[in-house]
């Protein structure tokens, strides 16, 4: 189905599930319904004990979002500009060089690998760039297709290009190419933290797509739900 397709109440939807989670990997501690809160009012209840950067964390995933839907009512090509946008507006106010790639080195806590060096990282990004549009482009199947955002997920975050906010854009960039080819949608749920930071760690491609489509038969069942809803309201009009 194309993103056009899709119900408004569902993006909405995906958008707050994409924010908790994505960012309650990185630590956040704002609750679903906080998340709610905060992507419907611009504010946080009151009593919330969560801290300013926490709120932008999520707020920055609605700027986000909507940029990645307008670039797809544009149908824009996949590029690097296009993913530093991205990184900007999940870190507005949250980091100074935000939609810039990283001018020092940096590294992932508790990795046994390094990241690559700010040196190389554009021309590496360019070419991760060009080699998932060339698979898209000239893969038979779904399955194909997955199997290139995922190997190509893992390579994004081994680069980390930028200085801080890579996980975040590495999943919300993921879902961009997954509604640009029109395949299932994922949200990966913070409580499968380990085994994710697991998977990206040991580069295991075919145990990431496993663990990818677990969450997209979760994500294509609420859309069913989603356009029964839809169809209910059409029927009763």
């Amino acid at each position: 189905m194309n993103y056009d397709q899709l119900p408004s109440e569902y993006l909405d939807d995906l958008l707050v599930s994409l924010a908790h989670h994505s960012s309650g990997i990185e630590g956040n501690t704002i609750t679903l319904p906080e998340t709610v809160t905060i992507i419907l009012f611009r504010r946080l209840p009151k009593g919330s004990g969560a801290t300013i950067k926490e709120f932008y964390e999520i707020e920055n995933h609605k700027h986000a979002f909507e940029y990645m839907l307008e670039q797809l009512e544009n149908d824009s090509p996949l590029t690097t500009g296009l993913i530093k946008k991205l990184h900007y507006y999940l870190t507005d106010r949250l980091q100074y060089d935000s939609g810039k790639y990283k001018t020092n080195p940096n590294t992932i806590l508790g990795a046994n690998f390094e990241t690559a060096s700010p040196h190389h990282t554009p021309s590496l990004m360019d070419q991760l760039v060009d080699n998932l549009n060339y698979k898209l482009k000239n893969s038979d199947t779904e399955n194909d297709k997955l199997e290139a955002i995922t190997d190509s997920h893992i390579k994004f975050e081994r680069i980390h290009p930028f200085s801080d906010g890579n996980g975040r854009t590495g999943r919300l960039l993921m879902n961009y190419v997954l509604l640009k080819e029109s395949l299932p949608l994922l949200v990966i749920e913070k409580e499968s933290k380990a085994d994710y930071i697991q998977l990206l760690a040991n580069e295991d491609v075919r145990g990431l797509i496993n663990f990818c489509s677990s969450f997209q038969e979760k994500e294509k069942s609420r859309l069913q739900r989603f356009e029964n809803m839809e169809r209910t309201k059409i029927k009763y009009k």
